[in-house]
């Protein structure tokens, strides 16, 4: 009787992978286009989960109508007219800054980013994380406040 340890000890290629990293990451920034197009076209209305994907930018003028996550993805920069109606979650991003009039409904949680800077005419209709940021290691909470006005809830650095 064969023995399933000794076939894959004699076909080692049993294993490998068809597609190399580089094509499997490639379809993975693909297919999480694919999903933000269909966000948009279903009227950006629920949440958006981009967490852990290989998104570097997102569409001008994006609404989205509950959660924006993006968390641990390696975008650098946010697109002018973003609004989120609900969380914004972006802790561990690469931004250092937010578009002006950023809008975001509850929490902006920025937490562990290098954000340096906040825009003018930001919203946030809850509480603002800068926790483990530069901005939060140059400024005091009361200068922070000054710069962020829009701020309804707490801040927390």
């Amino acid at each position: 009787m064969i023995k399933l340890i000794d076939l894959l000890i004699e076909q080692e290629s049993i294993l490998i992978s068809r597609r190399s990293p580089e094509e499997r990451s490639k379809n993975f920034l693909i297919a999480t286009q694919k999903k933000i197009q269909q966000y948009i076209k279903d009227g950006g209305k629920g949440d958006l989960n981009l967490s852990n994907t290989p998104i570097t930018s997102l569409p001008q003028g994006l609404k989205v109508g509950g959660n924006l996550n993006l968390y641990n993805t390696p975008i650098t920069s946010l697109p002018q007219g973003l609004t989120v109606g609900g969380n914004f979650i972006g802790g561990g991003i690469k931004i250092t800054s937010l578009p002006q009039g950023l809008t975001v409904g509850r929490n902006l949680n920025l937490y562990n980013t290098p954000i340096t800077s906040l825009p003018q005419g930001l919203t946030v209709g809850g509480d603002l994380y800068l926790n483990y940021t530069p901005l939060s290691k140059t400024h005091t909470l009361n200068q922070i406040k000054t710069m962020a006005p829009g701020v309804k809830g707490d801040i927390f650095i």
